[in-house]
């Protein structure tokens, strides 16, 4: 079936808002997953769940969840990719600004840290930020992740309505 919908005019197309939020929750994972989990090795996803790294068993189950959790932002990223691909395909590019890009991409990033920092962090506990640090310190961590993210999810949006204006 053919949608008949007229298309808006190629100045009036915005980058797609869904897919710079898929691309930016997805590289908000990448970067968590592999600064904290692997290079800086602060925390892994279960290490204050009861699963410290402190055995070859409790490794297996943290890098096994770790796995889980790149899965689901790969995921993401396909996705993002594909929709963008698809959107691009139907509408073309050329109404489409970095700066809508980089302002989805923001606002999900921004996204994915504050609802990982406030489920995984502060609600379920299963890790903090920087489990190296003194255990009091912890929690200053995590504010800070909060605060990062709430950061670029304002710095996301303010760009995204100064585009349509």
């Amino acid at each position: 079936m053919t949608d008949l919908r007229p298309l808006p005019a190629r100045s009036a197309l915005r980058f797609p808002l869904g897919v710079g939020v898929l691309l930016g929750l997805g590289l908000g994972g990448f970067f968590d997953g592999i600064v904290f989990h692997q290079l800086l090795q602060w925390h892994h996803m279960a290490t204050s769940a009861g699963y410290p790294p402190d055995s070859v068993e409790n490794l297996r189950l943290n890098t096994l969840l770790d796995g889980l959790f790149h899965a689901a932002t790969y995921a993401m990223v396909v996705v993002g990719v594909w929709l963008g691909w698809r959107a691009a395909r139907e509408h073309g590019v050329e109404g489409w600004r970095g700066r809508d890009a980089i302002a989805a991409l923001l606002i999900g990033f921004g996204a994915f840290n504050l609802v990982e920092g406030l489920v995984n962090h502060h609600l379920l506990g299963l890790h903090h930020v920087n489990e190296t640090a003194p255990r009091g310190q912890w929690v200053w961590w995590d504010i800070g992740f909060l605060l990062w993210g709430a950061a670029m999810l304002a710095a996301g949006y303010a760009l995204w309505v100064r585009g349509r204006a």
